[in-house]
């Protein structure tokens, strides 16, 4: 099979490269005016330069700007009502585990409420020192007569 041959020329005269002809037939659009490009440029600078005031006041020249190691820490205060106490929170208390705990719960089942904070000594483990240990983290044991409308001549035959 055989194809006739076409001669094709092509003229470098009447072409015009795909760009220009889509910029001339399309007018340049801007996305901010020019008097609002001006109004913008002045609101960015006036906001960096009060970033730049704030940082220096704040003592950012001088590294000043973050004092995270220097902060105080957080102490919180934990204590325990020894005769409300659950075991999950005895055994928080510091150097008492999962077994004190369980003989704390089961003295108090088996012999009443803790009269004052001395009684814990009667649990099997728990000595002068242990007590002492934990002593800053329960909460005082009322007295039977530390109760509001009561007088000392009442108290006295409470007892």
């Amino acid at each position: 099979m055989h194809l006739p041959a076409t001669n094709i020329t092509l003229s470098m005269r009447n072409t015009q490269p795909i760009a220009e002809k889509s910029q001339e037939a399309q007018p340049r659009r801007q996305l901010i005016g020019d008097r609002d490009q001006g109004t913008l440029l002045v609101v960015v600078s006036c906001s960096l330069a009060m970033i730049g005031c704030y940082w220096w006041y704040h003592g950012g020249q001088r590294g000043e700007l973050i004092n995270i190691d220097r902060a105080p820490p957080l102490q919180a205060r934990y204590q325990v009502d020894i005769n409300k106490a659950e075991w999950p929170e005895i055994i928080q208390l510091p150097g008492l585990g999962k077994t004190l705990a369980q003989r704390i719960l089961n003295d108090r089942e088996l012999n009443g409420e803790f009269r004052e904070l001395e009684d814990l000594q009667r649990v099997s483990g728990i000595g002068p020192r242990t007590l002492e240990r934990i002593r800053p983290f329960l909460l005082p044991i009322p007295k039977d007569t530390d109760w509001a409308g009561v007088d000392d001549s009442q108290a006295e035959s409470l007892q």
